[in-house]
């Protein structure tokens, strides 16, 4: 039997922040609408993740220099139904994130894609994503 970690093509992804604290307070409950759980914390990071294993980092910059966003980098985060994504968006924004593409469609994507953008406290873009397999 295969061990979920095998079926993982990245093994985690993370972004700089200038505040963990506040990072954390931002993404623990906007991940929570993804069923995405806080899986370990340090001083200088918090990683989220299913069943135990840490896939998304949050942390300040191991140079210790200002953390920065990349123009055309963003992390998209696996929801199970248009409404989970519909959710997250709305959470995002009460938690002081920016709009940056509200829930819906997006045919060039595919024709089965919907999701939602914004941008966290720290200026990292973010997605929340649902493929509709069925119709």
């Amino acid at each position: 039997m295969i061990e979920n970690r095998e079926l993982r093509s990245i093994c985690h992804a993370s972004v700089g922040t200038s505040d963990v604290l506040k990072a954390k307070a931002f993404y623990q409950p906007l991940l929570k609408t993804l069923l995405i759980d806080l899986v370990c914390e340090y001083e200088h990071a918090v990683a989220f993740g299913k069943d135990g294993y840490p896939e998304f980092w949050i942390q300040i910059p191991f140079d210790k220099n200002s953390a920065t966003n990349g123009n055309g980098v963003h992390f998209g985060f696996v929801a199970t139904s248009k409404q989970q994504v519909d959710t997250f968006y709305h959470q995002a924004l009460s938690l002081g994130a920016k709009d940056n593409g509200q829930p819906g469609l997006r045919p060039e994507y595919g024709d089965k894609y919907y999701g939602c953008f914004v941008t966290d406290l720290d200026g990292n873009k973010i997605e929340a994503c649902y493929w509709q397999l069925n119709n």
